[in-house]
């Protein structure tokens, strides 16, 4: 049995739909939710280049909500010594509620998405998940 493709586009349709509600209730649009829970639980990446890079979210689109999320308080702009230029991005006292509660809306998810699996089917996905990522890293390098 092969996976259909689908499963490409449902995952984040899926994903929309189960944080809807708390986007609604914060009076937030996704993109911004999204950016706030990627800086949340990725607290190595700073910068609105990340989220461009890393996310794939046009960098129009970072640069609005990131100017939503400022100027609603859930983000803060610090300037990196050494380099005038680049700005991080941090999370603000007030963001951290959402994030918390974004991250039980994530593991929730997770939950129902292998909500028909065991143990050692979980184990098995996610160790083949980090084979295929070794291999993409590879087939990366040696394109490069």
């Amino acid at each position: 049995m092969n996976p259909n493709i689908e499963i490409f586009r449902k995952i984040p349709l899926a994903y929309s739909a189960v944080c809807k509600p708390f986007c609604k209730e914060l009076n937030l649009p996704q993109t911004a939710f999204d950016i706030l829970m990627f800086l949340g639980n990725n607290p190595t990446y700073k910068t609105a280049s990340d989220i461009v890079e890393v996310r794939h979210i046009k960098a129009n689109l970072v640069s609005v909500h990131v100017e939503r999320l400022v100027h609603e308080g859930y983000l803060i702009r610090r300037s990196v010594k050494g380099d005038r230029r680049k700005t991080e991005l941090l999370c603000t006292d007030k963001a951290q509620p959402v994030i918390e509660q974004g991250r039980r809306i994530q593991n929730s998810f997770i939950e129902r998405l292998f909500s028909n699996t065991d143990d050692n089917m979980r184990d098995t996905f996610y160790s083949v998940m980090c084979m295929i990522e070794e291999s993409l890293d590879t087939i990366l390098e040696e394109e490069q």
